[in-house]
């Protein structure tokens, strides 16, 4: 334990100059990174296509590369997987990120750079230490292990050589992760990447029962099936008769309001800590510093450069981009990144509130193709999330998932409403109130989703189906995209998933 704490003492005092730094100078941080990686990939068949070496500054580099999405960018990532080098980058890429596939519905293969893995996501990994111990300085976090939750992964198929493997992003970090950190993880590597998800929670939650847990990272809604199946499977109250030095969840991927109660009733326990990341197989860009806020920090140097899109520039075909100097407090913007993995002004499909400019402090709104506006309402998933958690706290509910797409009344589609599906972990004690309180916080967070309600004028009150337990994840099984970073779609604008479901719940 003391060798633990020194590595962290000592990587938690360097760390703290290099952030202090970024946020003094946020601008001159970015614009040096920016040059740093055009000048890298400049001999890349990428860089030489597109004038990397004429490019001395941010406003030549918006004029010579283009703003992409996976599909325009496609071409070269399969050149790629099919074992080509310098192509994005000019280091060889031996992974790839197959992401959960919400933004489309085919899987997406992200190239994963070994300056990715340890200056963004291992970087990241230290840094959300450095920041948890920096505001819990007592912590004994490090007398025990933590327990990751995390996917499987595979040789890649188009790769002749078998040089490269493809996965999910998190069994990526684990396989790599440095010796210090495999020896205080838990479960085993062998079980860490499993692939069949069934299998992989019974053996985690065998394995894990043994284990001094102090720590747990993962998505919300895999972990609060693990929890479930060891207090079941162990015959206790909660999980803290199992590991009662638990001190901390670090959480991303999904919005933690809607699970914070069913938290709570898991782990009773006062001074429990949580800890929002925000990452994806693109790269890190955020990390909650302040115990006092939920905003995150956006890190600024880990070998990622942003740009950002106005919402009402998304659908344009030249958008206008902003640079960091140019964004809002207040403002929602789709993000656009450029890596040290190759993805050159790439629309990751997110977007992100904007909290303060100073430091730069963002919370995550939603997906770009995540939402509903049907009738002008424009409803994100954050407006969503907030109203979910609102009618669950007043109704003594806790969720388990959720999705909502637009219904029709009138032939041409001119009125109408949303329709849910909603699992609970345990129901409301009024459906009927749950409705109307989820209906008034949507009106009072989303103007837009009010002024169509406004006497019914083009929105009715919300249609909610009850989902039995177990039906959203019978239906990820359907679709091959049970547990690991698999997300369900909480907002559509077509009925697709919605429909799908429904079928689901007629089968039960």
């Amino acid at each position: 334990m003391e060798l633990f704490n020194s590595i962290v003492s000592w990587v938690m005092k360097k760390r703290i100059h290099q952030i202090e730094l970024f946020v003094k100078y946020p601008h001159e941080v970015q614009e040096e990174l920016l040059l740093n990686l055009v000048k890298r990939a400049s001999q890349t068949s990428y860089g030489q296509k597109h004038g990397f070496e004429s490019i001395n500054n941010r406003i030549d580099f918006q004029k010579n590369v283009p703003v992409v999405n996976y599909e325009e960018l496609y071409p070269e990532i399969e050149r790629l997987l099919k074992g080509e080098h310098n192509v994005l980058w000019p280091t060889e890429v031996k992974w790839f990120a197959k992401s959960s596939g919400t933004t489309n519905a085919r899987s997406k293969f992200i190239p994963i750079s070994q300056e990715a893995l340890d200056d963004s996501h291992f970087k990241a990994g230290k840094d959300m230490l450095s920041m948890y111990f920096t505001n819990y300085p007592e912590s004994k976090m490090m007398s025990g292990k933590g327990l990751v939750i995390g996917g499987s992964q595979e040789i890649n198929p188009l790769d002749n050589q078998n040089r490269t493997l493809t996965g999910d992003l998190s069994a990526i970090l684990v396989s790599n992760l440095p010796w210090w950190a495999q020896m205080i993880r838990t479960p085993s590597m062998e079980t860490a990447l499993m692939s069949e998800w069934e299998a992989k929670i019974e053996k985690m939650a065998e394995e894990s029962a043994r284990e001094n847990v102090t720590s747990i990272s993962g998505v919300p809604t895999w972990t609060i099936v693990l929890i479930e199946k060891l207090v079941r499977d162990n015959g206790v109250k909660n999980i803290l008769e199992l590991w009662p030095n638990l001190e901390v969840f670090f959480h991303g991927a999904v919005a933690f309001g809607p699970y914070e109660k069913v938290f709570q009733r898991l782990v009773p326990k006062s001074d429990m800590n949580y800890m929002e990341t925000y990452n994806a197989s693109e790269g890190f860009f955020g990390l909650q510093d302040r115990t006092d806020s939920k905003d995150l920090l956006l890190m600024l140097d880990y070998g990622i450069y942003y740009e950002f899109i106005p919402l009402n520039e998304l659908e344009k075909e030249e958008p206008k981009v902003l640079t960091l100097d140019q964004i809002e407090a207040g403002q929602v913007y789709a993000l656009l990144i450029t890596t040290n993995a190759g993805l050159w002004r790439y629309k990751i499909g997110d977007t992100v509130k904007v909290t303060s400019t100073n430091p730069y402090r963002i919370r995550v709104a939603g997906r770009t193709k995540h939402f509903i506006n049907a009738f002008g309402e424009e409803l994100m998933i954050e407006n969503a999330e907030r109203a979910i958690a609102y009618a669950c706290e007043l109704t003594l509910a806790e969720i388990d998932n959720f999705t909502a797409a637009p219904h029709y009344l009138e032939e041409g589609g001119k009125k109408g409403g949303h329709e849910w599906i909603i699992e609970f972990i345990r129901e409301p004690n009024d459906i009927d109130r749950f409705r109307m309180l989820l209906d008034e916080k949507l009106r009072e967070v989303n103007s837009d989703y009010d002024a169509k309600r406004h006497k019914d004028i083009a929105l009715i009150a919300p249609k909610i189906h009850v989902a039995p337990y177990g039906t959203f994840m019978k239906w990820m099984k359907k679709r091959g995209k049970l547990g690991g970073q698999n997300k369900v779609p909480r907002l559509s604008n077509q009925r697709d998933y919605l429909e799908d479901l429904l079928q689901v719940l007629a089968s039960n």
